[in-house]
């Protein structure tokens, strides 16, 4: 279940302690229309309510595929935001342009931080305007480990003290890392996946260049393939998810 926000938390201004990832299924060249309509028409109104839209992008490895998200400070208060922001007068204005879009929009992962300090900083961070369209260089990459059963603390104590030096001394800038939220969903009309149990980070890159070179030095890397690859096989049920995310124009996480 969620845990309460401390002082600590409050006092960096870390964001949120309950994170939606949301991954759309979209109709074949219709990505940029929804990008649009969203940029334009769905976040201020999101975050009117109580809700953090905390960023939105392309999916660059699937043409078809729109990934965003938000958070909120509790699983109840999410349960009001939500009813207020899908019965008011925006969604319903523009539900039927934004549906035409979409294929399916139930791949959504509900997540906590690992860490009362693992969450999203975004206090440095500031969306540009309505009607920008300039699409960052910068790359967000996020990587989804799945296990059998919850997330063991084991698992958190490795990543914190094997994985991440390893991956940022490679060049990565690991910005939040989360868990399942495995509170019940305040909201069931919209689905969440249940009976996930995942571990996911977020790593930032200043380009599409940048990656490519982590990449290589992961390849190369000795202390990865030594102590991270092997800790990771003793862990995970399946093989990583690994989404490469670009930032809309719009989008507050942008690297």
């Amino acid at each position: 279940m969620t845990e309460p926000m401390g002082e600590s938390l409050k006092q960096t201004q870390l964001c949120c302690p309950v994170v939606e990832l949301r991954q759309y299924t979209l109709h074949p060249g219709k990505r940029d229309v929804l990008i649009e309509l969203f940029d334009r028409e769905f976040i201020e109104p999101q975050e009117a309510v109580g809700i953090t839209v905390i960023g939105q992008f392309r999916d660059l490895d699937y043409p078809d595929r729109f990934v965003w998200l938000r958070g909120f400070p509790d699983m109840t208060s999410r349960a009001n935001a939500l009813s207020d922001f899908y019965g008011g007068p925006i969604w319903k204005k523009h539900r039927e342009a934004a549906n035409a879009t979409m294929i399916d929009s139930d791949n959504v992962l509900p997540l906590r931080p690992a860490q009362p300090t693992s969450g999203f900083s975004l206090e440095n961070m500031k969306r540009p305007p309505v009607g920008s369209d300039e699409v960052p260089t910068s790359l967000i990459v996020a990587t989804i480990y799945y296990f059998e059963r919850s997330v063991p603390s084991g698992f958190i104590n490795f990543f914190e003290g094997t994985l991440k030096p390893v991956a940022t001394s490679l060049g990565a800038t690991i910005s939040a890392y989360f868990v399942t939220e495995d509170g019940e969903n305040t909201f069931p009309a919209l689905p969440v996946r249940e009976g996930e149990n995942v571990f996911v980070w977020f790593s930032t890159f200043q380009d599409s260049a940048a990656y490519e070179n982590y990449e290589a030095a992961l390849s190369q890397s000795e202390r990865w393939r030594d102590k991270v690859s092997i800790g990771l096989t003793r862990y995970l049920d399946r093989a990583p998810e690994i989404l490469k995310l670009s930032p809309t124009g719009r989008s507050q996480l942008r690297g």
